[in-house]
């Protein structure tokens, strides 16, 4: 049986490398967990012992592919960086069991998950949400992903940001509030989990500003690491 005909052309996939692959990963969907590193919770005035993990999406047309640059984005004048580990699922499903979470991902990845920060200050204020500010055109940088079967499933290692050579960010994948099953296990209970889904899952303290010019690279050790400049 043929495709049905569409009165539009069909929206291209959104496909990201694989390291040492002439595969693609193809993305659905692109979920964010927020403040999930106990230092990063407090610079945001909040208190990491008390909150549970929520949850916010980026579309999988805002992921920036390596060798991209970032183009500042309008009607924003204060634009900050936040690195984090990416997860990549194979698989997925409803009520998953933190034990068997691992079992879902295909690989990792980092990312940069650029925020336009007065823009979510007004939602905030507002009681609005943070669309604006977070799911904007290629706000999410990505490295290539790095399969689970050749890296294993990594619950500690050091993420870090530089700006211009300077290090910003640096903590490791041990300060996570929710560790990365139980990341997977919580959002499964509010989403039916697939195939092709994305999980950015926290930053650790020290975010801050970009400006256009600026070099802006960052990694996890023993993972990858991704280079982006601000256009």
């Amino acid at each position: 049986m043929s495709d049905p005909a569409t009165v539009i052309p069909l929206p291209k996939p959104v496909l990201l490398p694989v390291e040492g692959s002439d595969e693609h990963f193809p993305v659905r969907r692109v979920y964010c967990v927020g403040r999930n590193y106990a230092d990063h919770a407090i610079e945001m005035g909040h208190d990491p012992t008390r909150e549970p993990p929520f949850f916010f999406q980026k579309n999988a047309e805002n992921l920036l592919p390596a060798g991209s640059a970032f183009p500042y984005p309008p009607l924003s004048k204060d634009v900050h960086y936040e690195v984090e580990c990416v997860l990549a699922l194979k698989s997925g499903g409803t009520n998953i069991e933190a034990a068997q979470a691992r079992d879902c991902i295909y690989g990792y990845a980092v990312g940069i998950d650029f925020t336009r920060r007065d823009l979510q200050g007004e939602a905030k204020k507002l009681g609005r949400p943070w669309e604006v500010a977070k799911a904007f055109e290629h706000s999410a940088p990505v490295s290539a992903i790095v399969p689970a079967s050749r890296l294993g499933h990594p619950g500690e290692g050091r993420i870090w940001l530089e700006q211009n050579g300077k290090r910003v960010q640096d903590g490791d994948l041990n300060q996570m509030i929710w560790k990365v099953p139980e990341i997977i296990a919580e959002l499964s209970k509010l989403f039916t989990l697939a195939p092709g889904d994305i999980i950015m899952t926290g930053t650790p303290a020290g975010v801050g500003a970009v400006s256009r010019g600026d070099c802006i690279s960052c990694g996890i050790d023993g993972v990858a690491t991704l280079s982006v400049e601000v256009a």
